[in-house]
């Protein structure tokens, strides 16, 4: 073996989130489903810091082109840049190098495949000195095992995942309406009914999501459930805390998110005694947003913090003035979304 590549590094995918969303200003992040790639059991993508990008492979791509990024990773095409390098994560609202992009050379060893000299690009040519991931790589991965994983993946590309179609229930029709149009906007499929007994199997099979809104009785709940289950259809169930359309994404945002907890980088968020608690298994920046509704039914949103975070629990204090009542809160980080009621 290579002294330049002393050990070999696992490789493997693993389906991943770029979790959308209403933020407090009212821009909108899009959602977009992707595979990350898990070298040595974590995604890489987490060896990034606070990077908020997909790699190449997102299911929302055409299935050509999708077919030709995994041939790519592969080497069975030519390189897309200069210098024999490839797109590892790129921008989650376009495809513009200008937006930039992690790229590395991917080369062959023998049989087994060499990822190095990360970094990231917005021109043509890579300035390693200038903007080289130095503590990255390289990595030499096993050829059957990368190869296996990779190829895996061309046996059926899904043009539309059923984890990006939620089902709204619930009598407030323009409180729906709102939601579905912010749904959307973000790249979320969304469709308003009052209960989903007409509706066929194999339609219900293509949602991801259930959201209640808080007028559907319970026994309404049930008969929804019952649909779902005698048509197979493994979904979430959400529960709507109040008609605050921001709050109501990231609820549905947290239900969609499928990721086992090791490859999340949002894991715990807890409210109370005045104080949030927050923890987070990488570096990364996370956005917490405080939301309740005034006297008058209008939705506050207060911003608690904004900030990058390193690995593990945090406490930040909560401003009286922005919790008082009945609130809640998003913790957000560029994959994730977790959403709690303010304990009283």
């Amino acid at each position: 073996m290579s002294a330049e590549y002393p050990e070999y590094a696992t490789f493997g995918l693993a389906p991943a989130m770029r979790a959308g969303g209403v933020l407090a200003n009212g821009d909108y992040q899009v959602h977009r489903d992707f595979v990350d790639f898990i070298v040595d059991g974590r995604p890489l993508l987490f060896q990034l810091s606070d990077l908020d990008a997909v790699s190449p492979l997102a299911s929302d791509v055409p299935p050509a082109i999708f077919t030709a990024h995994v041939r790519g990773l592969l080497l069975e095409a030519d390189a897309p840049l200069t210098g024999g390098r490839y797109v590892i994560y790129g921008c989650p609202e376009c495809e513009d190098l200008a937006c930039g992009a992690v790229t590395a050379v991917i080369e062959r060893a023998g049989d087994d495949y060499v990822w190095r000299d990360f970094a990231w690009q917005t021109r043509a040519e890579a300035d390693l000195e200038l903007n080289g991931y130095h503590g990255i790589g390289p990595f030499r991965f096993e050829g059957d095992e990368y190869r296996g994983a990779l190829r895996s993946l061309l046996a059926g590309v899904p043009d539309e995942p059923a984890s990006r179609r939620v089902l709204l229930i619930g009598a407030r029709v323009a409180v729906l309406a709102r939601l579905a149009a912010a749904l959307r906007t973000i790249g979320i499929g969304a469709e308003i009914t009052r209960d989903a007994a007409g509706v066929s199997a194999d339609e219900l099979r293509t949602y991801g999501a259930v959201a209640f809104g808080q007028t559907v009785a319970e026994e309404e709940r049930t008969a929804v459930r019952r649909s779902f289950e005698r048509a197979g259809a493994d979904v979430a169930y959400v529960d709507g805390l109040a008609p605050i359309i921001p709050l109501l994404v990231a609820q549905i945002e947290n239900a969609l998110d499928r990721s086992p907890p090791e490859q999340r980088r949002l894991v715990r968020l807890i409210a109370a005694d005045g104080a949030a608690g927050v923890e987070v298994t990488s570096t990364c920046r996370v956005r917490l947003t405080a939301y309740r509704l005034d006297r008058l039914s209008r939705a506050r949103t207060h911003e608690i913090f904004d900030g990058t975070l390193p690995a593990g629990r945090h406490r930040i204090a909560l401003d009286a003035k922005a919790v008082r009542k009945e609130s809640f809160l998003v913790a957000r980080s560029s994959g994730s979304v977790l959403v709690e009621a303010v304990a009283r």
